[in-house]
This record gives structure tokens, sequence and C-alpha cells, in this order.
């Protein structure tokens, strides 16, 4: 509250549940900038993309199994059960919007149907999705070392299976640092941005321009460093890292009046 009374970018680099409602309509009043929520340094950035890459090849991924272990500060937090379980929210949403999307493999939600949990309690039904299990556990003697390991069991053509696994050890540490210095910087870019919608031409061929205005308030341009990326209520979250990263690239060709990037080359396509 006290950056976005100040009008200096507040980016969330935790789990926690720092952007209540509250919080955002009070940056969306001041016109202020925020984003979160917690750095996607190692484990989650590799399961965005192999989760978009088997959903995209049409094998189907039934469960993912995630286990980590590392002894510094951050797992000593997150030896504590609530600070757990923020950060067991933000790991499982990364796969949630590449299976959303591929309704021939997922079963779609039924609108306003419901289901009941195994403890009894009745929730939204979020349509088919994998089976997703995340532990972290605090080791101090491995210190910033990081210890991630994760299997992924998937369904093949004709009911085959398919299983990876994955072992990655990583400084921790190391690769959170310079995410902090990319979102600061990308933070502070966008308090120099504004733009204008062009009205109708007058008479004498001018364009009379309107109001410049800012950004939104809520950053959605950070995801691509983000677990969990906070974006504008009522709207879809892009959690596929290529899409998070080709839209830094074409925001940042824009700004200096390039075209956006694009896949199609169709100059090598057609005589």
């Amino acid at each position: 509250m006290a950056c976005i009374l100040e009008n200096a970018p507040y980016i969330n680099g935790a789990p926690q549940n720092t952007f209540v409602p509250g919080c955002i309509e009070l940056a969306e009043r001041h016109k202020a900038f925020i984003g979160g929520d917690d750095l996607k340094t190692g484990q989650t950035k590799v399961k965005s993309v192999l989760a978009e890459f088997l959903v995209n090849a049409g094998i189907k991924p039934l469960s993912i199994a995630s286990y980590n272990h590392l002894g510094n500060n951050d797992g000593r937090n997150l030896s504590s059960e609530r600070q757990f379980k923020s950060k067991e929210i933000s790991k499982a949403s990364v796969v949630d919007d590449c299976t959303a999307a591929n309704h021939l493999l997922y079963k779609r939600a039924v609108p306003g149907a419901t289901k009941k949990t195994v403890d009894g309690k009745v929730v939204a039904d979020k349509g088919e999705h994998p089976d997703h299990c995340i532990v972290i556990k605090y080791l101090p003697a491995v210190g910033d070392t990081k210890v991630a390991m994760d299997d992924y069991t998937s369904e093949l053509c004709l009911g085959g299976r398919n299983r990876l696994l994955l072992t990655n050890l990583c400084e921790d540490s190391l690769l959170a640092s310079p995410l902090l210095l990319d979102l600061a910087i990308l933070g502070e870019l966008m308090t120099r941005i504004q733009y204008v919608t062009p009205s109708d031409k007058p008479s004498d061929g001018a364009v009379a321009e309107g109001d410049w205005e800012s950004m939104y308030s809520v950053l959605s341009l950070l995801s691509y460093s983000l677990k969990a990326p906070l974006c504008k209520p009522k709207t879809d979250v892009v959690n596929s890292l290529s899409r998070q990263r080709a839209a830094v690239t074409n925001m940042l060709r824009a700004l200096i009046g390039l075209s956006p990037d694009s896949d199609l080359l169709l100059e090598t396509r057609v005589w």
C-alpha cells in the first residue's frame, strides 16, 4: 500500500497472497504499478516448457509429481504448512492454462457444474487436468543447492504410457537474483510508457489525439519471470513460457517502432 500511494512499482517475488482485491483496486485508482507473484527460477520454468511440449504434441500428462529439498531460508520458511500452501498453489497453477487450452485431450468444465473433493467440500468444476503433487522439504546440509525432481506420467496413442523423470540441481539464489534485476528494470521502464488513442480526423486531415494514458496497473508483462502471474481481473492467465517471452520481445519492438516478430515467415513460403 505504501508503494501504491507513493506511485512506486511494487513486484511481489514471494508466493503469499499480497494483492487482495482491495489492493488491486487501490493501484487502479492511483494508476500505480504492481506485479507478481513468486519468482519463477528452476523447476517451475522447466515444467511450463515441458508440459506445453507434451500437450502440444498430443501426449496427455496424467500426473506430475514434483519433489524439492533445499537448505536456505526459503526452504526453512516453506517448512511451515501455512507458508507451503501458498507456494504449492503458485507452483501447481503453471500447467493449468496449457491443459485447459486443449479440449481434445482434456474435457472442459461444464458451466455452473460442481464436484465434491475428498474432504467433502463442494468446489467449482475446473475441468479435467493432470494430478499434480508437490513436496518441498527443508534440508539444512545442502544449503543453497536445491534438488528438484519431477516425474511425468502421460498417456500416448491407443492408451500407451510415457514416463519422464527429471533431476535438476541448481543454485537457488543465483537463479533468482538476475530475475530481480529483470523485473526491476522492466517495471521501471513501464513507468516511462504512455499511449494515446487517436480520435476521429478533423477536417484539415490532422489527427486529433485524446488524453495520454499509462499502461494498466497490473503488469502482466512481467509474467515471464513469475510462477503465478498476476493479471487484470476477469482475464485469462498465460503460463506458456514462449508466449510470455514473445510478449516482452514484441512490446520492446513496438516501443522502438518495429513490427512484432512472427513465425509465419510468409516471405519464405510463397513465390
